[in-house]
């Protein structure tokens, strides 16, 4: 609880600065606020359900509550697999192209970048969890999970879903792994653009920057990857909740630190809104 407590506060806060600060309204900051509202979604659909089933001794949950818990983990998760391809092209072309950012982060293209991700992970999300909430349930009634999501229903299944794993990997590679492989492409020209341009100090910060993203993308990519990218038959419950706590729970933890603490714009309307809280 403490843990939900503090990802909750810290993406509220991150949110409510970015409203209120002026330098802090660009795209790259409209992302982030994205970023944190998903955070915060994501952590409040398993987190609560999570600690009432601990606490209880009833640890269930409705058919109907299941496929809602599915179908918002699956959107959200897509959402910010998506989103977090986009923030990286987003500081590609502000550090690579700076004199273009004007015109290839417009306002056009920032609201693209946000509805994109959301539509498609929404339809994606709709037609998996259709899908598998007509199959026929007759192995048992235990989730042996967290929450409800594709991966931990599968065992539950009493006919061969080998045909159907094959799109929830296809979809995996394209919703997980492309962003992935772009965010890897974005920080390595990032990398190289300021080794090329800056002085020591700018290229110690600009490393200690991107290999702080690197770490928590890595993190959210690499254990979401290998939850939907295996077939039921490789997966292990107890290895499952492991998994599943780094990506439903410790990313949505880092992200608004990983992304603020280290930003002396975010940091600097923190001191701005401390001061006028001061004041009144």
């Amino acid at each position: 609880s403490s843990l939900f407590s503090v990802t909750l506060m810290g993406n509220i806060i991150l949110i409510h600065l970015i409203r209120l600060g002026t330098p802090l309204h660009t795209p790259m900051y409209f992302l982030l606020s994205q970023l944190s509202f998903i955070d915060m979604m994501y952590i409040s659909t398993t987190v609560p359900k999570m600690a009432a089933n601990f606490l209880s001794n009833s640890k269930t949950i409705t058919f109907l509550g299941c496929k809602i818990q599915t179908f918002v983990v699956l959107t959200l998760g897509g959402t910010e697999a998506l989103l977090l391809g986009f923030m990286s092209y987003d500081r590609y072309v502000a550090i690579c192209h700076p004199l273009h950012y004007p015109v290839l982060m417009s306002k056009t293209i920032c609201l693209f970048m946000v509805t994109c991700p959301w539509a498609s992970s929404s339809i994606n999300a709709l037609i998996h969890t259709l899908h598998v909430f007509q199959l026929p349930f007759c192995r048992s009634q235990i989730i042996n999970h967290f929450f409800c999501e594709v991966p931990s229903l599968m065992p539950l299944v009493c006919q061969d879903t080998s045909q159907y794993e094959y799109t929830v990997l296809l979809s995996g590679l394209i919703i997980l792994l492309l962003p992935f492989i772009a965010i890897l492409a974005s920080y390595a020209r990032v990398l190289i653009a300021v080794y090329q341009m800056s002085s020591g100090k700018g290229q110690t910060k600009a490393i200690s920057t991107c290999s702080s993203h690197l770490i928590v993308t890595s993190l959210f990519y690499g254990t979401a990857l290998s939850t939907y990218t295996r077939p039921h038959t490789l997966h292990y419950p107890k290895e499952d909740k492991v998994v599943a706590v780094f990506y439903s729970i410790i990313t949505p933890l880092l992200n608004p630190f990983i992304y603020s603490l280290r930003n002396k714009e975010v940091m600097g309307a923190m001191k701005r809104v401390l001061e006028i809280t001061k004041s009144l």
